[in-house]
Parts: structure tokens; sequence; C-alpha cells
């Protein structure tokens, strides 16, 4: 469909189809490689924050407490919330290209200022604003991923490139654990070294982002068609060129809409709520879940080490290395099972397993058997499940919910997610771990154990099998006419 349209006009389209019938290649990669970026950029922020934690409290840094380092966490969460929900409509409105590039801009300027902090409150203002850019970036990076890879690869692509934080983690953990040495660097230098070398990874990558277009889909729901179709012609054109191909499959099915453009936080509320509640529950679950999980250890985990096993400070994120490793093994191992085993049997089962082996695992620390060694061998076999099933919640809410509304529903989910489960899981550890108890640590992991396997369970019955399908055929756009949207509606949930 080569015409602009009128928002008013019926239109029948086949870009979706075109779009999920591409074969795979090198132009993937690069969507691949300059969108994952975010989750890389988010690890190292969050491993470098984590592994300085007992930097920052030396009189020759900025003199900080237990409580002030992982409240610093928390301000980060907070700002990603807010630039979650702020940017996640300004998403949906702007389209995926133009927020993609602001966010990350967002990320690189607060990130320079971190490394010139001078006290705590310009520490946490600087860690507040590159959340917000961090939280940005969630929701344009998943909606346009999901948009740009064909049906038949978004799940384990989704799962690897929401793996790619453990990429970061392992990156910021050989990072710091050379700057934070006082052989190599005075006290006060490395880690400032550390925000900085951070801002010029992702600043190569703003400029590999110029080359990834905007979403096809949304510019066919702002009625754009002419661009969208321009874009489509261009990828195939790349990829028939890449692969010498004469001629690429015929697209199968057609959809037909009215496009409406932005829509209204009422039509976002209704869809959620009303249209698909059970969906709504889900996505809560998945969220909330592995966001207390995940934030209950990367940003507590260098005090855990530095008070129960006396490790030393400038060697606690080599500690981190294998334990990102194991991260990074699971979806590389079973991310694919998402597609093949299925979306519900997959989530569940990575859900419960890891959250069953954490609730082991503290119980192991509180009865003091575990030192610094045998401890991180445990975490590594727990986030071998935790880290897909955490990957595959970014994934059901950005899949599962219709066009108009992902990017606000992925922003609301990470918002809730993060608000309920992760931003005041730093400073709660915090208080945790200061009262020097490891079994008021305990409690606190029973506490994620518990909301993992919760979400799991949720999982089981509500888990949507998205597996191989467009995501129009999951959830019909809005702007779908009414005869797409009644069959839709017998299978939504």
């Amino acid at each position: 469909m080569s015409k602009q349209m009128t928002a008013a006009e019926t239109v029948k389209t086949d870009i979706p189809a075109r779009m999920d019938r591409l074969p795979w290649s090198r132009w993937h990669w690069l969507v691949i490689i300059a969108l994952g970026i975010t989750w890389i950029l988010d690890g190292l922020e969050v491993t470098i924050v984590g592994s300085i934690a007992s930097v920052l409290k030396e009189p020759q840094t900025l003199h900080l407490t237990d409580v002030q380092v992982t409240g610093a966490g928390t301000t980060y969460l907070i700002g990603a919330v807010i630039g979650a929900l702020f940017f996640g409509r300004l998403t949906d409105k702007w389209g995926r290209k133009k927020l993609f590039m602001l966010t990350l801009a967002l990320y690189l300027i607060a990130t320079i200022a971190t490394a010139f902090s001078f006290n705590i409150y310009w520490f946490i203002a600087c860690r507040f604003i590159t959340g917000a850019g961090i939280g940005g970036e969630y929701s344009a990076i998943n909606s346009a991923v999901d948009e740009l890879i064909p049906a038949r690869a978004r799940g384990w692509t989704d799962i690897m490139i929401n793996s790619t934080w453990w990429v970061g983690t392992a990156v910021g953990a050989a990072l710091t654990g050379v700057l934070l040495s006082p052989a190599i660097f005075p006290i006060n230098l490395g880690w400032r070294l550390a925000f900085g070398l951070g801002a010029i990874l992702g600043l190569a990558i703003l400029l590999v982002r110029r080359f990834v277009p905007e979403s096809p889909r949304w510019l066919m729901m702002h009625g754009r068609f002419d661009e969208a179709d321009q874009v489509v012609k261009g990828i195939e054109e790349k990829i028939m060129k890449e692969d010498k191909l004469d001629k690429l499959p015929d697209p199968e099915g057609t959809l037909e809409i009215r496009p409406q453009g932005t829509v209204t936080f009422t039509q976002i509320a209704r869809t959620m709520f009303r249209d698909y509640p059970k969906r709504s529950l889900l996505g809560f679950s998945l969220m909330v879940g592995q966001a207390f999980l995940y934030n209950a250890i990367t940003f507590s985990y260098g005090l855990i080490f530095t008070t129960f096993m006396k490790v030393s400070p400038n060697v606690v994120a080599f500690y981190l290395i294998p334990f990102a490793l194991g991260n990074i093994l699971g979806p590389l191992t079973i991310g694919r099972l998402f597609d093949t085993i299925g979306r519900r049997k997959m989530i569940s089962f990575t859900y419960i397993c890891s959250g069953v082996l954490f609730a082991v695992t503290g119980w192991l620390f509180a009865l003091g058997i575990l030192n610094a060694i045998t401890l991180t061998i445990c975490w590594c076999i727990v986030f071998f499940f935790a880290s897909s099933g955490a990957s595959s919640a970014y994934l059901t809410v950005s899949e599962v919910f219709p066009l108009e509304t992902r990017a606000m529903a992925i922003a609301f989910f990470y918002a809730i997610g993060t608000a309920i489960g992760g931003a005041l899981t730093p400073i709660f550890f915090g208080y945790l771990i200061q009262t020097g108890n490891p079994y008021m640590v305990f409690y606190g992991y029973i506490l994620g154990a518990v909301l993992m396997v919760g979400a799991g369970i949720v999982a089981i019955f509500f888990g949507i099998d998205a597996e191989g399908k467009s995501l129009e055929k999951i959830a019909r756009p809005l702007s779908a006419s009414k005869q797409e949207n009644t069959a839709a509606s017998e299978t939504a949930l």
C-alpha cells in the first residue's frame, strides 16, 4: 500500500505480513545490536553502582552510608519508573525512532554528569535522570524490536536482547574490578572513570541507531502508509541483495484497519483493564516478581560480600563476572524453547524453578553454610533460569496488547513492576544488611521467592500461547475493522 491515507478511510494492508515473512538477515542483526544495547547500558549502570558501593562510603570519595548507597539505587529506579511512563506515552505519539534516539541521548548526558558528582545530592540527581533515560528506552526499544522482528523469531530474539543486561553486568564488573584497584587509580578517580567509559559505549551506539528505520507498523497505524511502504521496500531490497535472492516469499494475509493515530489514556486504560484484564494481571505479576528478585541482588551484592563474606571491596566485582555469565548462559541455551515448547510452559517453569532455588539459597546463606565462592555458584544456578524468565516478562507485556497501546503498556507494566517490586528493594535490603543479621536478609529473599513462584502460577492459568503468531493475531489493533476485532475477541483474555 503506497498511498497516504486519511484517518477516516478503511485500508487493507499487508505490511505486517510482509515484515513477518522476511528471512533472517544481517539487517535483523543490525536491529538487535543497535537497539539491544539498552540492556547492556542498564546492566552496566546497575553493576557500577553495586560495585562502587563500598568505595563511595570512603571519606576520600562521597562518604555515603549503606542506606545512602542503596538509596541511590532506589532513586535510579524511581527515575526509570517516571521516565518509562513519560517517554512511553511519547513513543506511541511521536514514534519509536525519535524516542530511542532521545532517551539514549538523555542517558549519555546524565551518565557523564554522574562522573563529576561532588556530593550525595548531585549523585542522586544524576542517578534519577539516568534512570529516566533508561526507563524511556524500555518502551521505545521493546516496541521497535517486536515490530521489526519476524513472528517466528520474536520470542528468542526478545529474550536474548533482554538478557544482554548481563553482558553489561560482566563488562561493568571487569571494568570496575580494574578501575577500583588502588594500585592502578586513586580511590576518588577510578569510580568516576567507570561512568565515563559507559557514556563512551552509549555514544557509539547512538551513531549506529541512525541506520534503524521507524517501525512500519507504527507508521501504518498513524495513516502514513506511503512511508511505511517505503520502509518495508527498503528492508526487502537490502535483504534480497544481502542473501542474493530473486524473490521473497509471498506475504500471507492482509489487515483491514482505519488508522486513528495516537489513542487517549481512556482508550489505553479500557484496553488493558476491561478488554484484557487477565493479560494485565499476568503482566503485573511477571514484572513485579522479576523486578524484586533482580534488584534484591544487583543493588546490594557488593554489601553482601563485604559485610557477610568479608571480601575486600576492590575485588567484589570479580565475583559478579561468573554470576553474569550464568545469566547470559540461560537464554543462550533455553531461549529458543519459548518459541518451540511455548510461552506459557516456559514462563511458568522458569519463574517457579528460580523462585524455589532462590529460597533454598537464602536458607543456606542464613545458616552460614555458604562462602563467597559457593554463594556465587548458587546464584549462578538460580539466575540461569531467572534470566530467561525475567526477559520473558518484557516479551509478554510487549506482545499481548494492541499496537496502538504497545509502548504505553510496556511503560505501565515496567513502571508498576519496578515501583512495587523494585524501587524500594535496594533501600529495603540496605536496612536488612545494615542489621548484620543474615536471617534478616533471608526473610527478604523469601519474599522474592514467593513473588517469583506466584508469578509462575499466574502464568500457568493466564499465559498466552503467542509463539509463532503475528502481533496482530495475538492482539488485534484497536483500529482493525469490526469483523476482525470481533473474531479476535473470541480468544482474548
